[in-house]
This record gives C-alpha cells, structure tokens and sequence, in this order.
C-alpha cells in the first residue's frame, strides 16, 4: 500500500506542475499568512469534505501550490503577455493513479490580469465600417482604450493524468477556461469562449523542473524527521499549441463581436494559438506517512494546517 502511495504522489507532484496556471480561475478567498513550510499553501482547501474525508489509507490528501512569473498566450493574431499567477489547490489522489482536484471556495487562481496590446484600437481598429470607425474615433482617451484579459475556468476540469508530468509528451489535464475582456465600451460581458463553447487547454510539460525535498513538523517548522513532506519542482515551462479559440460574445452588448472577431482571426483554429508559462514554482505537501494517519489523515492533515496559522 505505501509503495502504490509514493507512486502517486510522484506522479501528483510533476502533473501540477502545468497545472500551474489553469484548473481554475476566479475571485479567490482570502489568504492566510502560514508559518514556514507551510507558507506557499496559505489558500490550500484542507477544511474541503473531500480532503477531510481522505483516510490516508486509499485516499491521500495533498496540498499544491504553483507559482508562474510570467507567461504568454495567443489567440487568434493577437498574443498577450502576461505576470503573475497563483495557484492553490487540494488533490485527493485515489487507487490505480486516480485523483480528485480540490478548488478553494472563491476559486484556485489568483492570476494578474494582462493588458491587450494596442487595447481596443489593437483589437477593432481601423475598420471601413463606419459604426467601428466611430468607436474608433472616440478612443484618444486612454482609459477608454485600454483592455484587460483575464482567464476564468468555466465547467469542471478532466482528464487528468499523473503520470503524464513525468514527461513532456503528453497532455496533464484538459481545462476548460474562457477570457474575459474588460472595457468601458466593450462592457463587462465580453468573453472570448463560454461554459457551452470553451477554450479547452490540455497543457504539458515544456522542460522539467529541478526537484527537491524536505520534511516539516505540523506547524511548519524545519524537521528532517516531521511528520509532514514536501516536494518543490523549480524553473518549469509548460506550454500547448493543441487548442481552439471560438469567437467573442457579448461585447458591447454583441453588437461588437464581429469587430473583435474580425481584427483578433477568431474563431482560430487548434494550431493556431498557444500558451506558455515561465519559470513555474510548484510546491507539494502531504503527511508523509498517510498510512501511518488512517483513518484520519485528511482530518490531521487540517489539523497541522491550522496550526501554523500566524
């Protein structure tokens, strides 16, 4: 039982590393400053029914954290660099390599938004119609200008596959997600994918991380003999080049789409576009003898959490 359980949580550790910037987006609860080793997992869902419910037995609950500096994504001809993003999440990883992903309640990124190059005159402008061109012409103020581009999950992720962060050859999770343009004129409604037609990102590994590990005591503090594990995958890139892009809804109350759609080349086919997220800084903690915890690991494993609450 022990050895099917570090190779699953082997696998867990390289699989999210392109998980990074994707399962999930949205206003994220409030972090709390941990102690310690603890520190990257500040919004991990360790008080979730389903981490709780893990006995350490045949379930294992695990805390992930991934941190990406700064990526890239294009759609369609437009591409948009982006900063930060910050990704928290419970797994409660299964027999047979099987896992459930655990999101915060407000949501499992905290990702910066990217601002659209050019703004709206980059994505509508010039145009020979005479209702863009007049939009056009209304856009010497730079607020009015100015776009921002966020990615939201939308439906539930699937297909996740552990083993596949081992290499870089085969697609870690599919993620559906769609991007949010926000506007003045565009509105607040104005997305680029939706929960019927979403974006579908299957990322994998570009180049793998340089591992390592240590043991900690339950409130976060150093001990190579604690009862707590962690793994930190450093300096990966993930990237996919596989997806489809639909077209804009619901800018300027849709009376907007086709001008968007029109400059950006949407809908863009799967070849078309790609994603790429630098420098990933991924982070894994569980009890590091969850067998040794049943059949109350996932209970204890909140306990520890909350314990190195500053």
């Amino acid at each position: 039982m022990r050895a099917t359980s570090n190779r699953t949580r082997l696998g867990l550790v390289a699989g999210f590393t392109a998980l990074g910037a994707f399962a999930s987006v949205g206003s994220a609860t409030a972090a709390t400053n941990l102690n310690g080793n603890w520190a990257p997992f500040n919004r991990c869902p360790v008080d979730a029914p389903a981490m709780l419910a893990a006995d350490g037995g045949t379930d294992t609950a695990v805390c992930v954290s991934s941190i990406s500096g700064s990526g890239t994504i294009k759609l369609g001809n437009t591409t948009v660099p982006f900063g930060k993003s910050d990704l928290q999440v419970g797994v409660v990883t299964h027999p047979n390599n099987q896992s459930t992903v655990v999101s915060p309640a407000g949501g499992a990124l905290i990702a910066a938004s990217a601002n659209i190059p050019g703004g709206l005159l980059g994505l509508m402008c010039p145009s020979s119609v005479p209702v863009v061109t007049a939009v056009c012409n209304t856009l010497t103020d730079v607020s009015l200008n100015k776009v921002t581009a966020t990615i939201e999950s939308v439906n539930s992720p699937s297909d996740f596959k552990l083993l596949a962060g081992l290499g870089t050859t085969t697609p870690i999770i599919q993620l559906p997600v769609r991007i949010h343009l926000d506007n003045p004129l565009l509105g607040d409604k104005c997305y680029i994918g939706s929960s019927s037609n979403p974006i579908l990102l299957r990322p994998q590994n570009k180049t793998l991380p340089a591992v390592s590990s240590n043991q900690f005591n339950g409130d976060g503090s150093d001990n190579p003999e604690g009862v707590l594990g962690r793994i930190s995958l450093i300096g990966a890139t993930q990237h996919d080049t596989t997806f489809a892009v639909p077209g804009a809804t619901g800018c300027g109350l849709g009376l907007l789409n086709w001008a968007v759609n029109l400059k950006t080349a949407l809908p863009a086919a799967s070849g078309t576009n790609f994603v790429q997220l630098n420098n990933a800084q991924t982070h894994v903690a569980t009890i590091q003898d969850p067998g040794a915890a049943a059949p109350n690991a996932g209970k204890l494993l909140s306990e520890y959490w909350h314990s190195a609450v500053k």
